[in-house]
């Protein structure tokens, strides 16, 4: 592999690149990243990216941030080789015979990364309403790409690439902000910069969000830059003096194993805390800032006082966060001094619990940095927690392969992360199908799902899907979801609000069947009657209801029988004839063919409503009694019915004496119990039996419990010695333990 040297100055900053870019690795190590840099131009030369920046420049840039942050040999080949695939076909391959397969596999996992394009964008509001809810959606949508770029990857690298990849592109955007410039800091303030951020990685966080910050509020920037009124290493040659000026001082009290460490405050901070407290830039007391960790409590406020002999306190900025803890149980001691060049010096001392437990615990301020409020997810806390022990121990660790152990050991499995054809990004419990994300995105879009392809590829509706798959439903004009959707063992829902959805769907599809069959009925006793124009309305009050609908619903169910139906066209006083009823004396009448469709003797009255009541269900030749009702007329019991005894003790005056007629015509319901040993098949052999015994079975419920079936059916019998037959034919089922009427 040949490349080519313009100059003798090209190649000895080449040299100069290279020997930084193999800063503390092995001669090995070394040989492997100067194969890199020459296969690398190879196959770049002078293509350029979307910014403007050749692909060179860029990754030569992302390898020299990753040299700084002291990563590993596999993790400055992928920078160098990040975009190799984009321009060769079998690039990952070559990449992982030359280079290694810990190397090809994090360029794939930022060519993953890159694949993915966050849409907090594209939000336009047309009203302050709809500003706000844009900003809310907005704002959850940025939540969920951060989680999903810590989920998405296999390795904890990937994510420290994309950042540094980050850092150099805004490093390269010299010039005034444009659209594209301002596009990109503001995404990178959104989602770049808090996952530094969460992670620890200070060096990439303030530098992102200076760079950001400059595109976006220049003239804040400039104004802001001038009043520090010295340049950075100025300050930060500041920040060295003091730290060794006060590790001095301590030593001297025996406090020797302190930790003095400070860095000038980055531009954009300044600028938040300015705005969040409204003061002005002379008000800014931690502009420069020192943190101090010492062993124990007793040398914190030992330290407290050699800083304030150092330097003159500012009155009314100390705070003492060990004495009264923050409320995520933050601890330290705040205080801001005068310097005597004038200048304030804001400085945090802590023991290395505390410090342990505000960097890597509970107490981590990333929300609190973020603005963040309410309820907070403490399973994913721990996870950056873990996270970022991890990135603390990242000198420690040398075999690429235990980074992968201990990042899977943290990584975010409990969600997965899939995006829109648009670039939305839903996030859904780990087994989610194509369904369920469907229903995710919109309920409609769920009953109309017919098919799904997933990054391109058609899959069948019970594939679970996993982080990082683009996925697009194929949906229907109209219609509404399977029944087989709801069959769990075929696996088409995962999630409750999925099934709650379809169960929905399918009770308001069974409630419009209900009111059409309604009408119909209602429709047709009108016509019969001569009454085809008189108002459903007026009619459904006059019956008690408050709308049409629900009148057509009663109708359906056989919970409005056509005698109420037609009394309440006519305009009959249903009390009147029931408080007459109850007045008369019993005398015994047949009743005509025409009064009751059960065939059923009312003692004292001819023509009267009747009705069987479904708490007891009875049936010929059971021995029945009869309960005057308010407005339905007679309710028949079976004599041993205990819902008939508790109203004859509260109301003996309605109780009228009944009897079955000689001719007792059409079908009765009754519930049949059925108690057997579970068995797979049983419900079918039931069944078997209700059908040869021609019983119609219109209610069935079946429950299952440590091996023993309890199931309860309502059928349609014309009398007891159909039941009995049924009855002991159902004892033969195998199985079977026990089979009555209930």
């Amino acid at each position: 592999m040949v490349s080519v040297v313009h100059s003798v100055a090209a190649q000895s900053g080449i040299e100069h690149t290279l020997q930084t870019l193999c800063a503390g690795l092995s001669v090995d190590e070394s040989a492997r990243i100067a194969r890199a840099v020459e296969f690398a131009q190879s196959v770049y030369g002078d293509r350029t990216l979307g910014s403007g920046e050749g692909i060179w420049h860029h990754a030569q840039g992302m390898a020299l941030i990753l040299v700084g942050l002291r990563l590993d040999v596999d993790c400055r080949l992928a920078a160098l080789l990040f975009a190799v695939p984009t321009y060769d076909e079998h690039g990952l391959e070559r990449i992982e015979k030359d280079f290694g397969r810990a190397a090809a596999e994090l360029v794939n996992g930022i060519s993953r990364l890159n694949k993915m394009r966050p849409i907090t964008r594209g939000f336009v509001a047309h009203s302050a309403e709809s500003a706000e809810q844009n900003l809310t959606e907005m704002k959850a949508q940025i939540e969920i790409l951060r989680k999903m770029f810590l989920a998405v990857v296999e390795d904890i690298r990937v994510v420290l690439l994309r950042l540094a990849s980050r850092t150099q592109t805004l490093r390269h955007y010299v010039d005034e902000p444009d659209d594209l410039r301002i596009q990109v800091a503001r995404e990178t303030l959104e989602l770049y910069s808090p996952l530094a951020n969460r992670l620890g990685v200070w060096e990439l966080k303030w530098e992102l969000e200076d760079l950001s910050f400059r595109f976006l509020h220049p003239d804040i920037y400039k104004k802001i830059a001038k009043q520090l009124d010295e340049k950075r290493a100025e300050r930060e040659q500041f920040i060295a003096n003091a730290v060794e000026r006060l590790k001095d001082e301590l030593a001297a009290v025996g406090i020797k194993n302190a930790e003095v460490y400070g860095r000038p405050k980055h531009i954009y901070s300044i600028w938040n805390k300015m705005r969040k407290k409204s003061v002005e830039f002379s008000e800014v007391y931690d502009v420069r800032a020192l943190r101090v960790i010492v062993d124990e409590i007793k040398d914190c406020y030992t330290a407290l006082g050699i800083v304030h002999n150092m330097w003159s306190p500012i009155p009314k900025e100390f705070d003492d966060y060990i004495s009264n803890p923050k409320g995520n149980n933050y601890r330290s001691l705040h205080t801001a001094v005068s310097c005597p060049d004038g200048r304030s010096l804001e400085v945090q001392i802590r023991t290395r619990e505390m410090h342990k437990h505000a960097e890597l615990g509970v107490a981590a301020h990333w929300r609190y940095k973020e603005g963040g409020k309410g309820a907070s997810d403490s399973s994913y806390e721990e996870k950056i927690a873990w996270l970022r022990q991890l990135l603390v121990w990242k000198d420690e660790v040398s075999d690429s392969s235990d980074w992968v152990k201990h990042y899977k050991e943290a990584a975010l499995d409990e969600t997965i992360y899939v995006m829109t054809p648009q670039g939305r990004v839903v996030d859904l419990p780990r087994g989610a199908t194509a369904i369920d994300f469907a229903y995710r995105v919109h309920t409609d879009l769920g009953h109309r799902c017919r098919g799904a392809k997933v990054d391109g590829a058609l899959v069948t509706l019970n594939t679970p899907l996993e982080t990082g798959q683009r996925v697009e439903i194929i949906a229907a004009k109209q219609g509404g979801p399977s029944r087989d959707w709801l069959n769990a063992s075929l696996g088409y829902l995962f999630t409750h609000r999925s099934r709650a959805k379809v169960r929905q769907w399918f009770s308001s599809m069974a409630l419009e069947q209900s009111v059409a069959d309604g009408r119909a009925i209602v429709t047709r006793e009108l016509q019969r009657m001569g009454e085809s124009g008189f108002k459903l309305d007026e009619l459904a009050s006059r019956l008690g209801f408050a709308k049409s609908d629900d009148m057509f619903i009663a109708v359906a169910r056989a919970e409005l029988n056509m005698r109420q139906l037609q009394m309440a066209v006519r305009g009959t006083d249903a009390q009147a004839e029931e408080d007459k009823l109850a007045a008369e004396p019993p005398v015994r009448k047949r009743k005509s063919s025409d009064d009751s469709e059960k065939g059923i003797l009312i003692v004292g009255v001819d023509k009267l409503l009747t009705q069987l009541a479904g708490c007891c269900k009875p049936a010929p030749p059971d021995p029945i009694v009869g309960f005057v009702t308010r407005g339905k007329g007679v309710s028949i019991h079976r004599a041993d019915c205990p819902n008939f005894a508790n109203m004859e003790a509260m109301q003996p005056e309605r109780v009228i004496e009944t009897a079955w007629g000689t001719e007792t015509e059409g079908v009765f319901a009754v519930d049949i119990v059925v108690d057997a040993n579970d068995r797979q098949g049983l419900l079918r052999d039931v069944s078997e039996v209700l059908t040869r015994e021609k019983i119609n079975v219109t209610a069935v419920s079946t429950q299952s419990k440590q091996g023993a079936a309890h199931m309860r059916f309502t059928g349609e019998v014309k009398n007891l010695t159909q039941l009995k037959k049924t009855l002991a034919a159902l004892h033969e089922v195998q199985g079977v333990v026990g089979a009555r009427r209930a």
